[in-house]
């Protein structure tokens, strides 16, 4: 009895990885170099996803993919001028960006408001914001193209891609980006190499 009902299990486990792949890849469990509370807000993929070929703007309207930073580690931030959460942890993103960008890492804040540049521009001189790297998600409908590709729920919402252009983890809901956990995180990818380099 013990025997057949194990099969089962089994059987039924085998099905659903094949029907629902997605629920066998994200995983609550970090790196085991990595732990702590600010790690554990975090969704780790095992394996890893590759980042979405989905083109997004620069505040001046050039499209880009995030194929084209492949080899830096990437920090997708999700934001919007009208979402107070975004607002309080953009200037740790800021200072996130500015303790690593000469070591091969970028945040990208993605803007999701409608009014694209005219709108963001002035909100961040407000803001006082003038090293973030800020971009555009725009499509004309309620949420962009990169933020439907991957599949957002709610802002803020972030993303951190490894050198190989991999998603490896991501949040939903603010963080202390510039906290010592969150660097060490940083600290973490920058030393992996992408997969297939001999360094």
């Amino acid at each position: 009895m013990r025997r057949a009902l194990a099969a089962v299990v089994l059987a039924v486990l085998a099905v659903a990885f094949v029907i629902y792949p997605d629920l066998v890849k994200a995983s609550s469990e970090a790196p085991s170099a990595l732990k702590g509370p600010f790690v554990e807000n975090l969704t780790f993929w095992d394996p890893p996803l590759p980042a979405p070929s989905t083109a997004f703007e620069t505040l001046d309207g050039s499209p880009l993919a995030l194929q084209e930073f492949k080899g830096e580690v990437i920090l997708v931030n999700f934001w919007a001028t009208w979402c107070a959460p975004c607002i309080r942890e953009m200037p740790g993103l800021e200072r996130l960006h500015q303790a690593f960008e000469d070591q091969g890492f970028l945040v990208m804040a993605v803007s999701e408001d409608r009014g694209g540049a005219a709108q963001v521009v002035p909100f961040l001189d407000r803001l006082g914001l003038k090293d973030l790297p800020i971009f555009l998600d725009q499509s004309g409908e309620r949420r962009g193209a990169l933020a439907r590709a991957f599949s957002l729920n709610g802002l803020p919402a972030t993303f951190l891609i490894d050198r190989s252009g991999q998603v490896v983890a991501g949040m939903t809901g603010p963080a202390e980006w510039d906290s010592p956990e969150a660097m060490e995180l940083i600290r973490h990818y920058l030393a992996q190499p992408a997969q297939g380099s001999k360094t």
